[in-house]
């Protein structure tokens, strides 16, 4: 039933409850309180937020620290808090208040979620970014990795506008040539999913761990960083039900002007007889043909996301709960492109008695992706003079020779016609037991499941649309899952001395495994294209299948000492044995250890009033990385059949090379940093820099063919070295604190320099192919890592004399065969006078040198607005698209950008002549697609309205917000393509490009 909803159908539902929610008003409360708040020196405080509790019901203290508030009764409880001040809880038992506020001695007490337990940020020591979730979860985003985009320095967020993927993070650049995913644990569970399985609107705090002195807890598993997400859970005496709606239209944020049927005629006439080649006949007047068909027009589509949560909780002596339900649903702006899904979250806590307690956390989570077969590179190059549909209503192919119709398949029809389906059933989470020994001990057990399973189908009817036939249909059935366990066990030990000194330790252990299988089959060829089984196939079938096991067992330790709240030490030590590393290798030890000195603390800096707080941090660690697949230390083996004396025997063919030496990747990281807050808490700042060195870094090794094993599929060695080192920054100003008004600025700086030290052997290793035989980027000692490497363009000769005297590029004298006026001229680099691959050179970098984001936020009596500015600088993209979209060499239709293509000399000195065949490899990877990545974006502009506490008195609702936002609105970029955000190598080849997109919401609590 709801996926038939239609998008008005979600408007009519948080628009009907708002409508309720004027229902049986009353403008009276029942009792008037009034108040003063002053400091601990009797000054009074301006821009105090008073709340009573279970309500929306606030106020706001004036210049002179007054305030007035309506409450039920007099026995509510009113909550009054202030920057930098303890919040206190107040019993409403009088008409007026007079309430002393006590300075924090901690204004950064809060607490912050670390490995295997929780700190407060003035304690410590390591590199530690906190992600404000009510910033997030004011920016309506399909993952909540999407919404934190820019708000965590040193962390890059890669994402993409294809519905149901995951976005891609670095933190603190690129260390290893193999997987550089952070680890993302949920709720104390490490995910082995996608943040999909996570509804943002669960989320309670977010915590990126950096450096390794933060990391190092988790050991093999905590060299690109760890990313801790904890979910809700219920509070004491507090009891909600709350509903978040939204829904969104989509848009792609640029589109790709292609040319039109009369411009398309035109070029390939004049591409056709450069070549050698008698014109299209049907084009002998090009004009004629008008603007023809517009496929990218036809493929691209705006689309809805439609998004609701229901969630409950509540919070007794004994017991807490939080439960939600929550369904998202996405069209994409490719056609026949969706996702659809439903997650159920359920957390508890009991507590026994004063010294047991239990609890869990669990989510259930089902998801739908479906897509047609989509190619919006298709899209871009099916030719403008060829219709969708023929006369009939059927779709329509290429006619007649390729040379002038081409030979590419009805991107439409495909996309309509072709059915690819992923159902996901996912299940995360655990139950814990707590036990308080003695005062200062507790025990803590976990056990942990994630359970995977996704089953895939693609089916494809067959067709004849011109001369692209496809006589046989085709089906393909998948079934996959994946099972994870996890065991933990941790003793903490917690005192604290009357000198407010205090030591916190924790030993513990750690068991993982997982279990991979998978199955697949397909066939061709059904009698009856309605009975789409693999059973009444008739030809072809194929069966697959495979599976994998790996798992890890650890022990750990920290101790954390803090002396007098000035000086801090934090050491930790983790041992990994992972069953993915053969015998005598299978374990590594990963220390760490970090100091701090809370300066502001110090007799010499108690009387500048300006420093409220002042932390130096130092740390030095090391981590390590297990992903290099689960049976590198092992010979691999494929069976084939073998032909002796007509007799077909079966024989097991070694393929891989084993390397019973290869351990641990290393990364050994120092950290240096500065917290601050200054001049009367108006400036929060935070401020680090850091060196981090991957060493033993996992790389293929170079396999000779003469070993008698594959020089393709080869194994992994300890033999490469990257460096990355670089400086972050976050700042926070309060700009304005009044009665009614307050305006807070936030900015997230971070600058990384990323270089590769060494690798295997004196033989860069080829990346970021794109098909074509085209690898377009390199891994070598003294770059940063996948550098691009190609030609240099030198401008387009305009005449023959300059072709005669140039460096020899393609020999001859035929312009039809040769290098003529109007091809492009390559730099001759090694100055031997010809063009071969010796001329290539490191043309572009995908690595970005720094990044920044700015977000404002106003609040202005019941309206809230908020302004978030996120960018990305000194980067550069190679636009593999061009190499098809301005090749000018076959039958496909082309970007506008070829209309300035050289046509006589003085026309163009960067787009070469059309001419069929490419004589010169115009279209080899070159400086030519090198474009500036750069960008600026307004990322998230969100205005939203509280209803009035006095409106919703003696109604059944708490709090009703209502929003409109908009996402990606503003992209400012040199980038010619659909978007700069292409993907951490910076090649982009057919990227899904973000959307911009417009969303109306509303928040009710009941």
């Amino acid at each position: 039933m709801i996926k038939k909803h239609t998008s008005y159908k979600w408007f009519l539902l948080w628009s009907f409850l708002l409508l309720i929610s004027n229902l049986s008003f009353s403008q009276d409360s029942d009792v008037k309180v009034s108040g003063k708040l002053t400091d601990e020196f009797n000054i009074p405080l301006v821009g105090a937020k008073v709340v009573e509790i279970g309500t929306s019901n606030g106020a706001t203290s004036d210049f002179d620290g007054n305030f007035q508030i309506n409450t039920k009764n007099k026995s509510s409880k009113l909550e009054i808090s202030y920057l930098g001040y303890i919040t206190q809880i107040i019993n409403v038992s009088s008409d007026f208040i007079s309430v002393k506020m006590s300075l924090d001695v901690a204004a950064l007490d809060e607490v912050v979620i670390i490995g295997y337990g929780q700190s407060k940020q003035s304690d410590l020591t390591g590199s530690v970014s906190s992600v404000d979730m009510e910033d997030v979860q004011a920016q309506p985003a399909s993952n909540i990795g999407d919404a934190i985009q820019g708000r965590a320095a040193g962390v890059s967020v890669i994402t993409s506008g294809q519905p149901g993927s995951n976005p891609t993070f670095r933190i603190r650049g690129t260390g290893t040539i193999g997987n550089n995913d952070p680890l993302i644990v949920v709720d104390g569970m490490p995910l082995n999913g996608g943040l999909n399985q996570v509804n943002m609107k669960d989320v309670k705090s977010l915590q990126v761990l950096k450096d390794a002195s933060a990391t190092a807890i988790y050991g093999s598993r905590g060299s690109n960083g760890v990313i801790i997400i904890t979910t809700k859970r219920g509070k004491k005496g507090v009891s909600n039900l709350d509903i978040d709606t939204f829904t969104s239209l989509q848009f792609a944020t640029n589109t790709l002007d292609v040319l039109n049927a009369s411009q398309f005629a035109a070029l390939s006439n004049e591409m056709l007889v450069n070549g050698g080649f008698v014109p299209n006949p049907n084009f002998t007047n090009p004009n004629l043909l008008g603007t023809g068909t517009n496929w990218l027009d036809a493929f691209l589509r705006n689309g809805m996301q439609k998004n609701i949560t229901l969630s409950y909780s509540q919070g007794t002596e004994k017991t807490n709960l939080y439960t939600s339900f929550n369904v998202f649903d996405q069209e994409g702006i490719y056609i026949n492109s969706k996702y659809t899904r439903y997650i159920a979250q359920f957390n508890s806590d009991t507590n026994i008695n004063d010294n047991l307690k239990f609890g869990n956390s669990f989510k259930v989570n089902y998801d739908v992706k479906s897509n047609g077969d989509n190619s919006i590179q298709n899209a871009i190059l099916s030719l403008p003079t060829q219709p969708i549909y023929d006369v009939d209503g059927n779709y329509t192919g290429p006619v007649g020779q390729a040379l002038y119709s081409g030979d590419i398949d009805n991107p439409i029809g495909k996309s309509n016609i072709v059915e690819s389906i992923t159902k996901g059933y996912n299940l995360q989470g655990n139950v814990y037991g707590e036990l308080t020994v003695l005062d200062n001990f507790k025990f803590k057990t976990i056990f942990g499941v994630e359970a995977n399973f996704w089953d895939t189908r693609t089916w494809a009817p067959s067709y004849s649309w011109g001369s692209k036939i496809s006589p046989n249909a085709f089906l393909s059935e998948g079934s996959n899952k994946s099972l994870t366990m996890l065991w933990d066990n941790t003793l903490t030990y917690n005192k604290e001395f009357d000198n407010g000194s205090s030591i916190t330790g924790i030993i513990g252990t750690s068991a993982q495994e997982n279990t991979f299988k998978y199955i697949s089959g397909s066939i061709q060829g059904f009698i009856s294209e309605q009975a789409q089984t693999i059973n009444n196939g008739l030809i072809q079938p194929t069966i697959n299948g495979s599976g994998s096991e790996w798992s890890i067992f650890s022990y750990f330790a920290r101790a954390q000492y803090d002396f007098e709240n000035k000086y801090y030490i934090t050491a930790t030590v983790r041992r990994d044995g992972s069953s993915r590393f053969g015998k005598g290798n299978k374990y590594g030890t990963f220390p760490s250890a970090s100091l701090a000195w809370r300066l502001s603390k110090e007799e010499f800096l108690k009387n500048y009033n300006s420093i409220n707080e002042l932390k130096l941090r130092v740390g030095y660690g090391v981590t390590g990385n297990q992903n290099i697949g689960n049976y590198s230390f092992a010979s691999s083996y494929n069976t084939n059949l073998y032909n002796f004396n007509n007799s077909f025997v079966t024989a097991a063919v070694p393929t891989v090379l084993p390397n019973t030496n290869v351990q641990w990747e290393s990364q050994k990281q120092f950290n240096v940093g500065v917290d601050a807050t200054l001049f009367d808490r108006f400036l929060d700042l935070t401020i680090d820099g850091y060196v981090k060195n991957t060493e033993d870094m996992l790389v293929p090794q170079s396999v000779p063919v003469t070993s008698g094993y594959s020089d393709v599929f080869v194994p992994y060695i300890n033999a490469g070295k990257i460096q990355n080192k670089g400086v972050e920054v976050v700042l926070t100003t309060h700009n304005i604190e009044r009665d009614k008004f307050n305006w807070s600025t936030d900015i997230v700086f971070a600058y990384n320099k990323n270089k590769v030290i060494s690798i295997n052997s004196d033989t860069p290793l080829t990346t970021g192919s794109v098909g074509l035989n085209y690898s377009l980027a390199r891994i070598q000692p003294n770059y940063p890592i996948n550098v691009f490497y190609g030609f240099v363009q030198d401008g387009v000769f305009q005449t023959q004399t300059e072709v005669d005297n140039a460096a020899i590029q393609i020999a001859g004298t035929n312009p039809q065969t040769s290098t003529a006026p109007g091809d492009i001229r390559f730099k001759d680099l090694n100055n031997d006078g010809i063009i071969n691959d010796d001329d290539r050179t490191f043309i572009g970098n995908p690595n970005p040198a720094f990044t920044y984001s700015v977000n404002n936020t106003f609040n202005l009596g019941n309206f809230d607005l908020s302004v978030f500015i996120q960018g990305i600088q000194g980067n550069d993209i190679f636009n593999a698209n061009r190499l098809y979209t301005e090749n000018m060499s076959v039958t496909t239709n082309q970007s506008t950008a070829v209309l300035n293509r050289w046509t006589g000399a003085g026309t163009s000195n960067s787009v070469p002549r059309a001419i069929f065949g490419d004589p010169n490899n115009n279209n080899r990877p070159s400086s030519r697609y090198i474009e500036d990545g750069s960008y600026i974006r307004l990322k998230n502009i969100n205005l939203a309205y509280n209803i009035p506490s006095e409106i919703l008195n003696k109604s059944f609702f708490n709090s009703i917000k209502i929003y409109a936002s908009a996402q990606n609105l503003i992209t400012v970029t040199n980038y010619s393509g659909f978007d700069p955000e292409v993907g951490t190598n910076g090649i982009d080849n057919n990227t899904f490009p973000i959307t911009k997109s417009f969303t109306l919401g509303a928040t009710f609590g009941f």
